[in-house]
């Protein structure tokens, strides 16, 4: 049975007042609505991570971070290690953020080489992939994001890809108020699950979780949420707002209202 996953990607906003008073907002109403069958994530700039993991155990969310360290420990200043993220108990991180490839040029060996970190350090990739818009209308998206899992994530043995998170982020979609339609979404989710299928096998294909990243709000999750391979959604700017983030939680369906 595939986990039903909503993460909430806050990238680098609010202050830690700000921060607070949202995740609170946010606990107290997945407490109120029930999130049986679900898993929600909230990944807060670094800052914040130690206070977003201690009101995670008064709250029925699970946190990540929004990027780890290729490095296992020495000398990189500024830079977080999965072993240090595994110390405050964190149980998932972002890898390979469409912004992190290319604001910081993040190419798929260094993107490879952070998923190995992060499950070494017993985390949970929420691995990330898309195209950019040319490469849509260009009709090379499948390729474009077939390297991408194939550079990525399939050295990794099936113990270990069963951990991993994949979010499909068209890129053009991000940030820009566009959204792939449900069908195209549910078109690309089917693509990557089908990729893991002839590497690995069915079942294991079956059973990663796929979420989908790109602009997803409150009136358009329900039908994307919809689509038989789409397991969630990464969600950035609408994760800033409680209430509309919450909306979103809402409208994940699970194996028993599907």
């Amino acid at each position: 049975m595939r986990k039903k996953i909503v993460a909430g990607n806050w990238k680098m906003n609010k202050t830690f007042d700000d921060a607070e008073n949202l995740i609170v907002e946010i606990g107290t109403g997945l407490r109120e609505m029930g999130i049986e069958g679900k898993e929600v994530v909230l990944c807060p700039p670094f800052l914040f991570t130690e206070m977003t993991v201690d009101l995670s155990q008064e709250h029925p969310f699970y946190v990540g971070v929004q990027d780890i360290s290729e490095h296992e420990e020495g000398a990189y200043t500024g830079e977080i290690s999965a072993q240090m993220v595994r110390s405050l108990e964190t149980n998932f991180a972002i890898i390979g953020h469409s912004e992190r490839r290319m604001h910081f040029n993040e190419d798929d060996e260094v993107v490879a080489r952070k998923v190995d970190m992060a499950i070494k350090n017993s985390i949970n990739p929420i691995f990330c992939c898309g195209e950019q818009l040319e490469a849509r209308k260009d009709e090379k998206h499948f390729d474009v994001v077939r390297g991408q899992i194939e550079e990525g994530l399939f050295h990794l043995d099936k113990s270990e890809l069963i951990n991993v998170v994949i979010a499909y982020e068209p890129i053009w979609a991000i940030g820009t108020g566009e959204t792939a339609s449900p069908e195209q979404a549910q078109e690309m989710h089917a693509f990557i699950r089908n990729l893991i299928s002839v590497k690995y096998n069915n079942e294991l294909a079956d059973s990663v979780t796929i979420v989908y990243g790109g602009s997803v709000k409150p009136d358009n999750a329900v039908e994307i949420f919809g689509k038989p391979d789409v397991d969630g959604g990464l969600i950035g700017g609408a994760s800033l707002d409680a209430k509309g983030f919450l909306k979103i939680v809402a409208a994940l369906p699970t194996d028993d209202n599907n």
